[in-house]
């Protein structure tokens, strides 16, 4: 392991609990494998908020269109056995279908590039107003005519991968459920994988959440929908740690994996930018892809009734994150982009020396929290309520074991002030000194506003 991701990682787990409780999220799952080797698993809230059930590592979450890349890596599977070809027309495998649909092939509906209708006419599906469509509704649907015609943009398409799991059924006669387990699941070597709810059991599972309005606070979402004709597109149910092994396997560089070097390279390969987003998002074939330089992610990203997940592999860093959140309104987009910075940070500053070990900690005044980071020639002053917390850092450069001075920082902060550790009778650090400023514990900071301002609850 590169000698910076431990302490990189340590952060991620004390940076991602403070955002959960700084923006009143449920629950929040994360894993991050180096390599093949899970090396952070952690789940931080609650997995009912209407129970106070505690989220733990082995609660499943609905991981929705993280299901894309398993079916995509079903295709490519029965591609390398020369049971089918990406250039092969989706009329051949599925009858009715309109006659401009049966033409496309299975890359183009694989690489959203068909021109296919997002969730039809009816997304209620979607909206928890309907059950998931029945192969009947979904083959209604893909009669009528593509909304593009096939290779002339880059459009979504739920049904088109629900069309792809019809594929998987034709080729292979067994249903997609059967087949995805025992091809790629089983394969892979997942335990806390299943196709779809209904195969989930009696594990542990999150619940969903609304936002916060219109209501006026959070509702439980019981996000219990079996997939039906759309489990190849959106069904799947996984563990963090899960997610993050499938994935893994996933990358170009994976030493083992249930696919070739040549069909990973295909998956992540930059196919169709989505020119109308801001994002310089690309799509693949079942992935999403994004970064740049040695920070390059591709994964794919999941939203279901009351989840919002994500799942990123950076194969020049050995590196597969996956953030799972249990809300409509989760921030796992964010918060895996914040886990990208903090990595990214570490790798670029080193590992901290023996003799900065106490330069650490999350420090309180009233404005908030201030993290002490020691890496290998300074020890920065993160902020953990951004987003990227390590953005415009003040840097301390220590002079003396108990003693720095704030040598980089904005011209609003405190830049050639002093910054000390303040130690008790028995020698711990009860606070920390910032220029002019005494930052103290979280407790210790409660008791001194209750104090001076009472507790709001009474007044």
């Amino acid at each position: 392991m590169k000698p910076w991701l431990a302490p990189a990682l340590a952060y991620v787990a004390s940076w991602l609990e403070f955002q959960r409780r700084h923006h009143a999220q449920p629950g929040c799952a994360v894993a991050i494998a180096n390599g093949g080797e899970i090396v952070l698993e952690a789940a931080f809230g609650s997995a009912n908020l209407a129970t106070g059930e505690v989220l733990t590592p082995r609660h499943g979450f609905r991981i929705a269109s993280h299901s894309k890349s398993f079916t995509s890596a079903g295709i490519l599977r029965l591609v390398e056995e020369g049971r089918l070809r990406l250039d092969d027309k989706v009329g051949g495998y599925v009858g009715g279908l309109h006659p401009q649909i049966a033409e496309v092939t299975i890359g183009q509906v694989l690489s959203n590039s068909a021109g296919l209708t997002r969730d039809g006419p009816d997304a209620g599906q979607f909206l928890d107003r309907k059950p998931y469509c029945s192969k009947a509704e979904l083959l209604a649907d893909l009669a009528v005519a593509p909304v593009f015609p096939g290779s002339q943009r880059f459009k979504y398409s739920n049904h088109g991968f629900a069309l792809l799991g019809l594929v998987i059924e034709a080729v292979t006669g067994l249903s997609y459920s059967e087949w995805i387990t025992d091809e790629v699941i089983s394969k892979v070597g997942l335990l806390e994988t299943k196709a779809d709810i209904e195969l989930w059991g009696h594990r542990p599972m999150a619940k969903g959440h609304s936002g916060t309005w219109p209501v006026g606070k959070r509702v439980v979402i019981p996000a219990d929908n079996p997939g039906h004709a759309m489990t190849s597109a959106a069904g799947f149910v996984a563990t963090a740690a899960d997610v993050a092994r499938y994935f893994a396997q996933l990358s170009p560089k994976a030493e083992t994996s249930i696919l070739s070097p040549l069909s990973r390279r295909e998956m992540a390969r930059r196919l169709w930018p989505d020119d109308e987003s801001s994002l310089g998002r690309h799509y693949g074939l079942g992935t999403i892809s994004g970064g740049r330089g040695d920070w390059r992610w591709y994964g794919h990203s999941g939203g279901f009734q009351g989840f919002i997940t994500r799942t990123c592999i950076f194969p020049e860093q050995g590196l597969t994150v996956a953030v799972l959140t249990n809300a409509i309104d989760g921030l796992a987009h964010p918060w895996l982009d914040g886990i990208a910075h903090i990595l990214k940070t570490f790798s670029e500053r080193g590992v901290p020396p023996a003799e900065a070990g106490d330069w650490t900690g999350r420090w309180w005044t009233i404005w908030g929290a201030s993290d002490l980071i020691p890496v290998e020639k300074h020890v920065l002053i993160a902020n953990p309520a951004l987003l990227t917390p390590f953005l415009d850092a003040p840097e301390i450069t220590l002079e003396a074991p108990d003693r720095g001075r704030i040598t980089r920082a904005s011209g609003f902060h405190s830049p050639g002030e002093p910054a000390e550790l303040q130690r008790d009778a028995s020698g711990a650090v009860r606070s920390v000194r910032l220029g002019g400023g005494r930052a103290i514990g979280e407790g210790e900071m409660r008791t001194e506003m209750l104090a001076r301002y009472g507790d709001a609850r009474e007044t």
